[in-house]
């Protein structure tokens, strides 16, 4: 028997919280639609051979194994008995139970195992419909805790609407709006507003334009001019699995960015996308540590853009359900950029965010860090031009008083914009060559995921400068942190966004960030070489 707790443990001797909610069971088609494969391993372990024999028009069964057909058919129903007998068990064993402050799930007959996580430390919800069980009306609940997705909870499956309610549930106590045992039913589903949409042409476009397309084609004719020089038309055949490859990691993309729909909710950023498997989003306010917005060379002619972000809980996964997951933008156009930047942070900290935004996306300064730049980006100065010889004018940094935004990549355009409240903790990086030029490189520590905030190749003096000032913005942002009433801001700006807002007290309209309550110190590194 294990025990399991996210973020915290059960301990023994330790108490436990009074109860306050009942136990329940998960729909009782769960453990097939789960384990359909091990049903259908059975089946073709006991069938193959009798459908080949069918096909090639012999008898159904082999006249060998007449005499012991009676004992394969015992043997083949007591497999089927034991198997159905351990889906039956594993659904009567699986309970989960929302109560004093904690979402609990108890599975296993033979070794039990209890997970549990702290509602207040939810830092996303996402409700996974695979085709198997949207066919059945079913969905699976999974929400993380901060702890890089290691140990996420999930209830698979429950009838979908049970699901939406349940999941209104542990965001309305996460937030701290309900208490006591009330019942999922008694909570609605909090309303939303859709704010953009991926059409699917484009998001074809996209993919035909990204950067795996590029190094197709670099590959194709690479193995085309080989091919002619040495007159070996074999090598065409090496290029079988790899364009089998491609193919699925295309198709991979266009299934999870099909149908890509955001919108807002009193709750949080709603994310909802999959052709055959659908999965729905809930990012609660001010779970995004960080964001990236980049743009591929070929995405250019379009003006198009992806984004990022890090959310406490998703961690680095190289899969494509990790992938998907941390994208909160597959391509759009630049008002849905700062549509979407806008709900991050609702204040951006200065006058004019879309030129701000505009310069950090597309900007390149036409002087370095050694003069004052028309966009406000500080730049790499031109002593060290030689170290990044196209990028040295795009890279920079501009700190207004909510965030820090950062632009690199003078082919690839990237921003990565870090609220001051998300900083953790940084470091100054400098190497024997940017010692040589007078350079050095600010990192940003937040939680893991895909955006890696670095500025590179700054001043000396700018680098060290922004690090002792970054250091005093993150303390005190993080003593006025208000971000959980992030659509309390937005919703002035959108009468629609605002037919959103349901009418209760202002304390029931955000969610609590107690992380922030509990942060601790601020670690500051400085490594030389």
């Amino acid at each position: 028997m294990s025990l399991e707790s996210s973020p915290t443990e059960s301990l023994p001797g330790k108490p436990e919280p009074a109860v306050d909610g009942p136990w329940n069971r998960v729909h009782p088609a769960s453990p097939f639609v789960r384990g359909w494969v091990a049903l259908a391993a059975v089946g073709f372990f006991f069938g193959r051979d009798a459908f080949e024999r069918m096909l090639q028009g012999r008898d159904f069964l082999d006249p060998n194994l007449s005499g012991r057909v009676p004992w394969l058919l015992a043997g083949g129903a007591a497999v089927l008995l034991l198997t159905v007998g351990g889906f039956i068990l594993s659904w009567y064993f699986t309970r989960y139970q929302v109560a004093a402050g904690y979402v609990r799930v108890n599975t296993g007959f033979l070794f039990k195992q209890q997970r549990q996580a702290r509602l207040d430390r939810v830092q996303a919800i996402d409700i996974v419909q695979p085709l198997l069980a949207r066919i059945f009306g079913l969905a699976e609940l999974k929400f993380e805790v901060a702890d890089a997705g290691e140990s996420a909870v999930r209830l698979a499956y429950l009838p979908l609407d049970q699901a939406k309610q349940l999941r209104a549930t542990i965001l309305a106590r996460a937030a701290g709006a309900v208490s006591g045992p009330e019942t999922a039913e008694e909570i609605p589903e909090a309303p939303e507003h859709v704010v953009l949409s991926v059409p699917p042409s484009r998001l074809i476009g996209s993919l035909l334009l990204s950067e795996q397309t590029i190094g197709i084609l670099a590959g194709a004719a690479v193995v085309v001019v080989v091919s002619v020089l040495t007159q070996n038309q074999t090598l065409f055949l090496a290029l079988i699995p790899g364009v089998l490859g491609i193919g699925a990691a295309y198709w991979n993309s266009f299934n999870k960015g099909y149908n890509f729909t955001a919108a807002i909710s009193p709750d949080g950023i709603r994310l909802r996308y999959g052709l055959l498997d659908t999965q729905a989003q809930t990012l609660p306010p001010g779970r995004i540590q960080a964001l990236m917005v980049t743009q591929p060379p070929l995405w250019r002619i379009f003006g198009w853009y992806r984004m990022h972000v890090n959310v406490a809980g998703y961690g680095v996964s190289g899969s494509s359900e990790g992938a998907a997951r941390t994208m909160l933008l597959p391509v759009g156009m630049k008002s849905d950029v700062l549509r979407m930047m806008s709900l991050v942070l609702p204040d951006p900290g200065v006058e004019d965010p879309e030129r701000v935004f505009t310069a950090g996306l597309d900007g390149i300064s036409s002087v370095g860090a050694e003069s004052t730049p028309g966009d406000g980006f500080i730049t790499t100065p031109r002593r060290a031009r030689l170290l990044a010889p196209l990028g040295w004018r795009r890279n920079g940094f501009f700190a207004t008083r909510t965030a820090l935004l950062i632009r690199s990549g003078r082919w690839w355009h990237t921003l990565v914009m870090v609220p001051h409240q998300r900083t953790q903790s940084m470091a100054l990086h400098q190497g024997p060559w940017a010692r040589r030029f007078g350079v050095a490189d600010l990192v940003l520590h937040t939680t893991a995921g895909p955006v890696s905030p670095r500025v590179f190749q700054a001043g000396v003096e700018q680098a060290v400068e922004l690090f002792d000032q970054q250091a005093a913005r993150a303390r005190e942002a993080r003593k006025r942190q208000t971000s959980e009433q992030w659509l309390a801001q937005v919703a002035p700006q959108s009468p629609e966004v605002a037919a959103t807002i349901p009418a209760q007290p202002a304390q029931q309209q955000q969610l609590a960030d107690p992380t922030q309550a509990q942060t601790s110190p601020q670690q500051e590194d400085r490594h030389d070489g």
